[in-house]
């Protein structure tokens, strides 16, 4: 069984994904992660480089590499895969979706905290302009992430929530 974690970035998928991972014995992908290692640059170096539109290419290359790899595996996507090529599809079709639906605001708050430098979308933007690109791609993004097989809102609870769900 696959479990997808889609949402935006700073929902806290790759802490989750790790978490149940951890907790099912599964293996965990970060999609990202595994897409940098495959291509031996950085996303930033990929999207400079080449730009998006190659990017997500290459990101979709990446998700059916991973799920051609592992059936037993938690995998976190970048914020936007689910939005291009059909991948919120394809992930439906090959395991589980949780869409991590957390506010605009938590995700500022967040992204922040870390920094915004390793985030190709987010370099040089004011705390303002952050949460003005965070609000519109949500808009955009939501019509995919609620495609998910599952919502799981506020990341606090959804560790306990999914783990309930898988339960079942």
């Amino acid at each position: 069984m696959r479990i997808f974690l889609i949402g935006m970035m700073g929902s806290g998928k790759t802490t989750l994904g790790r978490q149940l991972a951890g907790q099912l014995g599964y293996t965990f992908v970060d999609l990202d992660e595994y897409l940098v290692q495959r291509q031996g640059q950085s996303i930033n170096q990929i999207f400079e480089q080449y730009g998006q539109e190659h990017f997500r290419k290459l990101e979709r290359q990446a998700l059916e590499e991973v799920v051609q790899k592992y059936d037993k595996a938690v995998i976190s996507t970048g914020g936007g895969a689910p939005c291009f090529f059909n991948n919120i599809e394809y992930i439906n079709q090959h395991g589980t979706s949780f869409y991590l639906d957390v506010p605009v605001e938590q995700l500022a708050h967040r992204l922040l905290a870390h920094g915004l430098q390793e985030r190709p979308l987010l370099t040089g933007k004011s705390p303002a302009e952050l949460n003005l690109y965070l609000t519109e791609t949500l808009t955009h993004r939501k019509q995919f992430y609620e495609r998910a097989t599952y919502t799981l809102a506020g990341a606090n609870t959804a560790a306990q929530s999914l783990l309930r769900l898988l339960n079942q």
